[in-house]
């Protein structure tokens, strides 16, 4: 099953704003959107990235019954006294995978490796270390607590138990989880296709002949690789020159395809924005003029009941709109719910004079002493600065005095899925 497409005007703004806020656009985003993708099945060894469709429920109990953790030798704490205790072994053992079947009769001792289900009979394990093993006994100090180097079963989780809730992004180690509760196959939304179309006579691609007026574009590569790395579908649309009949068919074309769109570039309303044009004649479009540095531009619209997200051109301000705007969004639309970053609490390693009225992201990394360093300058088009930051640093939306010393928030990368 499918669910339905969004609305038209899911991305119109309340009438009467001018300037949005950050907190305020990513309200809007939160409330308006929804999942747009279909449901299926998938091999639990193959799902990796993949996002549930719905809960997961242990098949069984892990482990499956009561188990030793050590190499060493079972037997029925009751009726011990502390100090050294001597006890004659029963004939065989117990391993993993070939439990002892018998009973353990009380004042008798079991051989036991580690994984082996406990034998009936046995409720403690001592370590082989901590014994002296002669023919057909055993002699040890009690000091064990009862149950000790023992595994109970379903101290992990019990069969029945939620492993995971619809809406959650699977990890390697939950794959492990999942397996070892019996499940093979999961129930996962399909992965979103997301298109990442660049547009402008200004740009071409790298490897071709240009000119020095002409800039190779960076953004169309940076955008599919971040999808990828977000495990969505990654389509690449390719590049559109200032041709407006041209860019409203690769949109027609693209629309038909992806569940998505990311766009780099003629989105304003400038004389060759034909992007913005296309939308305010034939489709749905709010330009959203957030209180955002770097990044202040973001169109948002419906092309074909398809959503598409308008970035800035500047590559810089690209990156920083797809990590803030474009990930929770995107995240919605695949099932994944919304997906707040982490930050943490830092020193700087900076002053800074913070104007009121925008919020801004600074390019950081953190240094051997803990603390934020940022890059030297807040120049948009430097594009090496991405590659020399492990993540932003985040200035609120009122004026502040930052000194080095200071605490500033601070988001690594890896926050943003990266």
């Amino acid at each position: 099953m499918k669910p339905p497409t969004l609305k038209n005007d899911c991305f119109a703004m309340p009438a009467g704003v001018d300037w949005t806020p950050v907190d305020q656009a990513l309200d809007l985003l939160r409330a308006r959107l929804h999942p747009v993708v279909a449901c299926e099945r998938a091999e639990v060894a193959a799902s990796l990235g993949r996002i549930l469709a719905a809960d997961i429920r242990a098949l069984r109990a892990n482990p499956p019954v009561a188990n030793s953790a050590v190499d060493g030798f079972g037997f029925a704490s009751d009726g011990l006294g502390k100090g050294v205790q001597i006890l004659p072994l029963v004939a065989g053992r117990s391993a993993a995978g070939a439990r002892f079947m018998g009973v353990v009769p009380n004042g008798y001792a079991v051989r036991i490796l580690t994984g082996a289900a406990v034998p009936n009979g046995v409720d403690t394990v001592v370590m082989n270390e901590d014994t002296t093993f002669e023919r057909d006994r055993i002699a040890f100090h009690n000091e064990l607590k009862k149950g000790a180097n023992t595994r109970k079963a379903g101290e992990d989780f019990n069969a029945g138990q939620t492993l995971f809730r619809a809406g959650h992004r699977i990890s390697a180690a939950d794959i492990a989880v999942i397996t070892a509760s019996g499940i093979a196959e999961i129930e996962v939304f399909a992965r979103l296709k997301v298109g990442v179309l660049s547009t402008g006579d200004e740009i071409c691609d790298a490897g071709t002949e240009t000119d020095s007026d002409r800039i190779f574009d960076a953004n169309r590569p940076m955008l599919l690789a971040i999808l990828t790395r977000w495990g969505f579908e990654a389509v690449d649309l390719g590049h559109v020159g200032d041709d407006r009949a041209a860019v409203r068919a690769r949109l027609d074309q693209a629309a038909e395809t992806v569940d998505a769109m990311l766009t780099s570039g003629g989105a304003s309303a400038g004389e060759e924005d034909h992007l913005s044009a296309i939308f305010k004649a034939e489709g749905q479009i709010s330009s959203w003029r957030i209180a955002l540095k770097p990044g202040r531009p973001l169109a948002l619209g419906m092309w074909r009941e398809t959503p598409v997200f308008g970035l800035p051109g500047n590559p810089v301000a690209a990156f920083v709109c797809t990590l803030i705007f474009a990930r929770p969004a995107l995240g919605l639309l695949a099932g994944a719910g919304w997906e707040t970053p982490q930050g943490f609490d830092v020193k700087a390693e900076f002053a800074k004079d913070k104007k009121p009225g925008r919020r801004e992201y600074l390019r950081a990394r953190m240094n051997d002493q803990g603390r934020a360093e940022v890059y030297p300058s807040e120049g948009s088009g430097r594009i090496s600065s991405l590659s020399w930051a492990d993540g932003l640093v985040e200035l609120a939306d009122e004026a502040a005095q930052i000194q080095s010393g200071s605490l500033v928030k601070y988001y690594p990368f890896g926050s943003f899925g990266l």
